[in-house]
C-alpha cells in the first residue's frame, strides 16, 4: 500500500510541473526576467492592411513547418513538425480555418520524446493528424530521429486532454501518415529509399503503402507496396517524393505528395486510383502548388512550396494547408518554413490549389461568415503585432519552448517574475540548456528583456541568445571577468563539412556593466541587419557590436530545418570571456 501511494504521488507531482504553475523551487545565483517583449513589423502587413472579409497568410509565422490537418464535426486540429525542441509537435485548434488556438502539443512528456542528444534539426519530422469516425479516435503518427524511435504514433479521444504513450511502428523511411478507410480498413503510407541496389540517382526515392491494424497498431507484415517509384516521372529524375496523404473522393483514392525537395524546387503533386494500394497515376497537370516557376525579384516573395495537407473547410470547400518561407532582402530565411493556407478547386477530376502557381498574395478572403479575431480572445495571432510578457500568469503561455528537455526542468516563478537556474551546458552543446525560446516570427522584429542577475565567475552567463542552430548562433549576456561584469556579444559558426567541420566562436564586443539595477537587453532586426542593445535604467538603449548580419541565423548559411529561436538563456558553462 505504502508503495502504491508513493507512486502516485510521484505521478501527482509529475503532472502537475508539467501542466500546472512553474516550480516554486529558489535557486542560487539564477538570473530573474521579469519581462520579455516581442515586437514584429513587417512592411507587408503595413502595406496590406486588412478588409472585413480577410485574413493574412501564412496563419502561422515563424518555425512551424510541415503542416497537416484533421476535422472532426466542427473542430479542426492541426500539427507541425519541433524537430528537437520541447515539447514536441505543437497543436492548434480552429473551427473556421481562420482563427487558431494552441491547445498544447502532442508529445509534451519525456516518456513519449527524448531529444536530449539530438541536433537541433533532428528529433520529430513532418507529423500526420488523422480522425477515425469507426472508433471515435485521432491518430498522430510521425518519425522521430532521436531515442530510438523511428516511425510511431500516439492517439487520443480528445486532442484537448493529452495523447497516449509511442507505439513504435516496423518500417523505415520518414514522413508516414495515416488514412482510414469508409469500410474500417486502415493503412499508412510512407517515403521510403528504393530497394537495396535499385536507387538511380541522388534523391531518388519511393513511396510505400501498407495495411494498418487497428487493434494492434502496428502496421501487418508483408502487406508492403510500392506504389510510387521516384515520382510524377521517373525518365525526369524527380527527387525527394516525400510527405505522402491518401484522400477518397466519389469513390477514387488520391494520393498527394510533396516532390523536389524542401527547397527552391518544392512542389505538391498528386496521383489517382481505384483501390488504396493502388496502382496510382499521375495528374496530368502536376505541379498542383508550387513557386519555383516563378520570378526571383517577385514582391512579397513566397517561396519553397510545398508538404500539403488537405481538409474540407466549414464552408463545404476544399482548402490546403502547406509549408513556405518568406526570405529577407538577402534571400535568407531567417524566420524559417512557416504554415500558410489556400482555398483547392476540386470541382474536377483532381484538386488544385488556387492561385497556387502564381506568385502569393498576403492576403486571403475569409470563408462566408468567419469573423477574423487573430490576435484577440486568445487565437493565435498574425500580421504584425506585439506580445508582452510579464510571467506572471498560472501558466506558461505555449509559445514558449525549450531545447532537448522540458522547459519545467529549469524555470520557476517568483514574485520578481521567471528564474532560470542555469545547467552546466551551453548553447553549442548538443544536450538540454537551460533556455526558453521564442521564435523569430518577423523579418523586422524586436526581442527585449528585464532580467535581474549577479554572475558569480567567468562561468557563469545569463541574457540573451538567437539560435539557428548549436553551431550557429549568438550569445549577448553578462558575466564575470575578475571582479567586473561584463557584458558580451559572441557570433559562433561553424567552418568547413563533415570530419571538417570546425565552430569557430568570437567575441564581437564587449562592455563593463552596471548591475545595481535590473538590465534590459534587447535583440533587433531589419531584414539582415541585426543589432544588439542593452539599458541600465529600462529606457536609453545602448548598442553593443554595431550592426551585425543574420547570415549564421539563417537555413541558408546554417543548413537544417528550423527558424531562427530567440532564447532567455542562463549557463554555468560560459565560454563567452571578454576581451580586455
Amino acid at each position: 500500500m505504502k508503495k502504491q501511494l508513493t507512486s502516485i504521488l510521484a505521478v501527482l507531482m509529475t503532472v502537475f510541473s508539467l501542466t500546472g504553475a512553474y516550480s516554486q523551487k529558489k535557486p542560487k545565483n539564477a538570473p530573474v526576467f521579469s519581462k520579455a517583449v516581442y515586437e514584429g513589423n513587417d512592411e507587408v502587413y503595413e502595406n496590406n492592411p486588412l478588409a472585413e472579409d480577410e485574413f493574412y497568410n501564412p496563419i502561422l509565422q515563424g518555425c512551424y513547418p510541415d503542416p497537416a490537418i484533421t476535422r472532426k464535426g466542427d473542430d479542426y486540429y492541426m500539427v507541425v513538425s519541433s524537430f528537437a525542441m520541447f515539447p514536441g509537435v505543437p497543436i492548434f485548434h480552429s473551427n473556421d480555418l481562420v482563427n487558431w488556438t494552441q491547445i498544447g502539443h502532442v508529445l509534451d512528456r519525456t516518456s513519449q520524446l527524448d531529444v536530449h542528444d539530438t541536433g537541433i534539426s533532428a528529433g520529430v519530422y513532418a507529423p500526420d493528424i488523422r480522425y477515425n469516425p469507426h472508433n471515435d479516435t485521432f491518430y498522430m503518427i510521425t518519425t522521430a530521429f532521436a531515442g530510438g524511435l523511428g516511425n510511431f504514433v500516439v492517439k487520443t479521444k480528445d486532442p484537448m486532454k493529452g495523447w497516449s504513450e509511442p507505439y513504435k511502428l516496423n518500417f523505415q523511411g520518414i514522413d508516414p501518415a495515416i488514412f482510414f478507410d469508409e469500410d474500417g480498413k486502415a493503412y499508412v503510407v510512407h517515403n521510403d529509399a528504393p530497394a537495396q541496389g535499385e536507387e538511380l540517382y541522388n534523391g531518388h526515392r519511393v513511396i510505400k503503402v501498407w495495411e494498418y491494424d487497428l487493434e494492434k497498431d502496428q502496421v501487418i507484415a508483408g502487406t508492403d507496396k510500392v506504389i510510387v517509384n521516384g515520382g510524377v516521372d521517373l525518365s525526369q529524375k524527380p527527387i525527394w517524393i516525400e510527405a505522402p496523404h491518401i484522400y477518397k473522393k466519389d469513390g477514387k483514392y488520391y494520393l498527394m505528395c510533396a516532390e523536389g525537395g524542401t527547397g527552391g524546387w518544392h512542389s505538391e503533386v498528386v496521383f489517382v486510383s481505384d483501390d488504396p494500394k493502388g496502382p496510382y497515376i499521375p495528374a496530368p497537370s502536376n505541379p498542383i502548388l508550387s513557386q519555383r516557376y516563378l520570378s526571383q525579384n517577385r514582391q512579397n516573395k513566397v517561396d519553397w512550396a510545398g508538404h500539403a495537407d488537405l481538409v474540407l473547410g466549414p464552408d463545404d470547400k476544399y482548402y490546403g494547408v502547406f509549408l513556405g518561407i518568406r526570405p529577407n532582402e538577402k534571400n535568407w530565411v531567417n524566420t524559417g518554413r512557416e504554415t500558410f493556407i489556400l482555398p483547392v478547386d476540386w470541382s474536377g477530376e483532381f484538386p488544385v490549389f488556387e492561385n497556387g502557381l502564381v506568385p502569393m498574395e498576403p492576403k486571403l478572403k475569409m470563408p462566408e461568415g468567419v469573423e477574423n479575431k487573430t490576435g484577440q480572445e486568445g487565437f493565435f495571432p498574425n500580421g504584425n503585432f506585439t506580445i508582452i510578457e510579464d510571467f506572471s500568469s498560472e501558466k506558461l503561455d505555449y509559445r514558449w519552448i525549450g531545447l532537448r528537455g522540458p522547459r519545467e526542468a529549469f524555470i520557476s516563478k517568483t514574485k520578481g517574475g521567471l528564474q532560470i537556474q542555469p545547467f552546466d551546458t551551453n548553447i553549442k552543446e548538443v544536450k538540454p540548456t537551460s533556455t526558453l525560446f521564442h521564435r523569430q516570427q518577423h523579418k523586422n522584429f524586436s526581442f527585449t528583456t528585464t532580467m535581474t542577475y549577479q554572475p558569480e565567475s567567468e562561468k557563469d552567463l545569463a541574457g540573451l541568445t538567437s539560435v539557428q542552430s548549436e553551431a550557429f548562433n549568438y550569445v549577448f549576456g553578462v558575466t564575470k571577468s575578475g571582479k567586473k561584469n561584463v557584458l558580451v556579444l559572441q557570433r559562433t559558426e561553424a567552418q568547413g563539412r563533415g570530419r571538417d567541420r570546425e565552430v569557430k566562436s568570437e567575441i564581437l564586443a564587449s562592455t563593463e556593466i552596471d548591475l545595481k539595477n535590473p538590465v534590459s537587453l534587447r535583440i533587433s532586426a531589419k531584414g539582415d541587419e541585426f543589432q544588439f542593445s542593452y539599458s541600465t535604467n529600462g529606457n536609453d538603449f545602448q548598442n553593443l557590436g554595431g550592426t551585425v548580419s543574420g547570415d549564421i541565423l539563417s537555413t541558408n548559411v546554417a543548413g537544417g530545418f528550423t527558424g531562427n529561436l530567440i532564447g532567455l538563456y542562463a549557463t554555468k558553462a560560459n565560454d563567452a570571456y571578454p576581451t580586455e
